[in-house]
């Protein structure tokens, strides 16, 4: 008896050893016509294995370049597209360009240093005064979530305003909203929690 373990590895194993016999047979035929039949064939067995596969764009050029795959590139017959190339399968991604911007306060993050530098060219009155106490807050959960130990609301007023140069100060009786498992009262997940 003969497992499968000690057979040859299946370039792409979705699709079974009998379509991988099927396209070795394939290239195997000496006359070319009856190569593209066979190959054809393949073709049309494989989108009857994947149903699925014909919900996607472009199913028929996916599936030709499936084949050379099982072929391992060696099947000599006119695909109707241009297969996809070996190199450029096994080809390495380009590394992403990651934005690499100097955060002065990394736990509060790049997007509440942009805020706040918007908040500071606003002019004063309610609206201002009203996103700077919302960004306070937030502020003070961000530093909460990244070390309990380390948040003081004083801290918070003094980086609110240093990021905002003075312009955005909090008043001096203002008060923070308590800040309990990383949730500001109110929030849907502090509900959650209490009802529970």
């Amino acid at each position: 008896m003969q497992y499968n373990t000690q057979r040859e590895k299946l370039i792409l194993p979705e699709y079974g050893r009998a379509i991988q016999e099927m396209v070795d047979i394939c290239k195997s035929l000496e006359n070319r016509e009856e190569r593209q039949y066979c190959a054809e064939s393949i073709v049309a067995i494989m989108a009857t294995m994947n149903p699925e596969v014909q919900q996607q764009p472009d199913y028929e050029h996916k599936l030709w370049d499936q084949l050379a795959i099982l072929s391992d590139y060696q099947l000599d017959i006119d695909y109707p597209f241009e297969v996809v190339k070996a190199e450029d399968i096994s080809a390495k991604p380009k590394p992403l360009k990651y934005p690499m911007q100097r955060i002065r306060y990394r736990h509060y993050g790049h997007f509440t240093e942009e805020f706040m530098r918007k908040l500071s060219e606003m002019p004063e009155g309610e609206e201002r005064d009203e996103l700077t106490s919302m960004m306070a807050n937030y502020m003070k959960r961000s530093l909460y979530n990244w070390n309990r130990d380390a948040m003081d609301e004083r801290k918070v007023r003094a980086d609110v305003y240093d990021y905002t140069k003075g312009t955005a100060d909090l008043p001096e009786d203002f008060h923070f909203a308590s800040v309990s498992n990383g949730h500001l009262p109110g929030s849907n997940a502090s509900k959650k929690k209490k009802k529970r």
